[in-house]
């Protein structure tokens, strides 16, 4: 089994649907773990749009990088610019670092139904990645 962390930078938004899609898609192929630079707690909005796509990740949480300096990581995701650009020194052996940046839709400003759109743009987007990398590397 190949072990794959989703950086992002507060480990609530992106990361956290990233690890959602890539452990459905990735079932028994990879342990998946998320963590921040920071942490910011798990984004309600985040874990609405999941849930209208059938996956649960309200029991996941919000957890900082150091804590898993001890896991040898087959890929590191970095899933925002941000991240990808402060990311700590990761002492992983073998780890494939992987890069791919999707808007913060935590950060859109306008009316509700915009803001659902954007987290549901953003969710897609990090679907469609996540099945293409399982495909292609688990």
């Amino acid at each position: 089994m190949k072990n794959v962390l989703v950086l992002c930078t507060g480990n609530s938004c992106r990361s956290q649907m990233a690890h959602g899609y890539l452990e459905h898609f990735g079932r028994d192929k990879a342990q998946i773990y998320s963590a921040g630079i920071e942490i910011h707690g798990l984004n309600e909005r985040a874990v609405a749009i999941m849930d209208k796509d059938g996956l649960d990740i309200s029991n996941h949480t919000s957890n900082h990088v150091d804590e898993y300096i001890k896991v040898n990581f087959d890929f590191i995701i970095t899933v925002c610019d941000h991240a990808n650009e402060n990311c700590p020194y990761i002492p992983s052996k073998k780890a494939i670092r992987v890069h791919q940046n999707f808007k913060d839709p935590s950060k859109v400003d306008g009316s509700e139904e915009e803001i659902q759109q954007a987290f549901k743009t953003i969710r897609n987007e990090i679907k469609t990645w996540c099945k293409k990398f399982v495909n292609d590397n688990l």
